[in-house]
C-alpha cells in the first residue's frame, strides 16, 4: 500500500486502538491464484511479550478452512469512517479557487500467518472475550454465554473453527487533510460535523482527535 509520509501512521498504540474501535476486519487470501476476502469481527491480543495476534472464528464450512492451511499469509483491513470531502469545506476556495474534491478515510492494514484453532477450549474462550467486550461496552446488563443453555452453545461452538494470526507487518494509512492548512483543516472538521450524517459526523471527531498529530 503507497502512503504518503504524511498520512503514514506506524504508532503500535495508536493502530492497536484503532483496531478495537473497528473490530470489523476484511480477511484476504490468495491460495493457488484464488483471492477471497471474509469479513469477520477479531480481537486483537496484547498479552505476549513476542507479539500482538488477532483472533476470530468463522464456520467451518467457510471456504477459507479449505483454501488455506497454517502458516498461509493473508493480509486483514480494517475501516474507520471515510467521507467525500467537498472544496466548499475550504475557505481557500474564496481567496484562491485552487482546490479539489478528495475523499477522507483511515485503514489499518496488518499482515502475517493465519492458524486454525479446533480446541472447543481455545473456541469457547475467544467467544466469550469477544462477547464481553462488546457487550460491556453497549449492555447495561450485558449478556454472556452463561445465559444461553449449554447444549445450544455447545453445538454453535462445535460448528465453528478458530482463527489466530500472528502480526507480523502493521501500517495506518490515516488520509485525514493532514496536507492542508490550518484553516482548511478546520473547515473540513465543521463542514463534515454540520452535514447531520451519521458517518460524516464521526469523521469529524477523528480528525478533531487526529488534529493535534498532525
Amino acid at each position: 500500500m503507497h502512503i504518503p509520509s504524511k498520512f503514514k501512521q506506524t504508532n503500535l498504540d495508536v493502530l492497536y486502538q484503532f483496531i478495537k474501535d473497528n473490530p470489523l476486519g476484511t480477511l484476504i487470501s490468495s491460495i493457488d491464484n484464488d483471492i477471497d476476502a471474509i469479513h469477520i469481527p477479531f480481537c486483537l491480543d496484547t498479552s505476549e511479550p513476542m507479539g500482538a495476534k488477532l483472533q476470530g472464528h468463522v464456520a467451518k464450512v467457510n471456504t477459507i478452512c479449505k483454501k488455506c492451511i497454517d502458516g498461509s499469509e493473508v493480509l486483514i483491513i480494517f475501516h474507520g469512517p471515510n467521507a467525500y470531502i467537498s472544496p466548499n469545506f475550504y475557505p481557500s476556495k474564496i481567496k484562491t479557487g485552487k482546490v479539489v474534491p478528495t475523499w477522507n478515510y483511515s485503514v489499518v492494514h496488518v499482515k502475517g500467518k493465519i492458524s486454525f484453532k479446533q480446541e472447543s477450549k481455545w473456541i469457547t474462550n475467544h467467544l466469550e472475550k469477544l462477547t464481553n467486550t462488546h457487550e460491556s461496552a453497549s449492555q447495561s446488563n450485558p449478556w454472556s454465554m452463561s445465559d444461553a443453555p449449554e447444549e445450544y452453545t455447545s453445538k454453535l461452538v462445535n460448528a465453528v473453527v478458530g482463527l489466530e494470526i500472528e502480526i507480523e507487518d502493521i501500517i495506518g494509512n490515516f488520509k485525514l487533510s493532514q496536507n492542508k492548512s490550518s484553516d482548511d483543516y478546520a473547515g473540513v472538521v465543521v463542514g463534515l460535523e454540520d452535514s447531520g450524517k451519521e458517518l460524516e459526523s464521526m469523521l469529524s471527531k477523528q480528525m478533531e482527535k487526529n488534529k493535534d498529530r498532525r
